[in-house]
């Protein structure tokens, strides 16, 4: 699947809600979330409009570890219609 390219931080703060992450705090213009399912996880969305494909996949990666699922099947499930 193809990463959207126009993608800010905030609207991928939202999607990552469905993983159960939620906001932990924020220190300029980055956002930290943490979820508690599968175990305890922190990551760090910076809060740009819009997001460098590069950093949304190495997000979605690191996601996609946790969870146990690939980074394809992580942004299938974020950005599906």
């Amino acid at each position: 699947m193809r990463l959207p390219r126009d993608l800010s931080g905030q609207q991928l703060v939202q999607l990552l809600r469905r993983f159960g992450y939620e906001v932990t705090r924020q220190s300029g213009s980055h956002v930290r979330l943490t979820t508690f399912e599968k175990g305890e996880h922190h990551i760090t969305v910076p809060a740009v409009d819009p997001l460098r494909v590069g950093t949304l996949a190495a997000i979605l990666a690191e996601v996609g570890e946790h969870s146990g699922l690939e980074r394809g099947k992580v942004a299938s499930r974020l950005f599906a219609q």
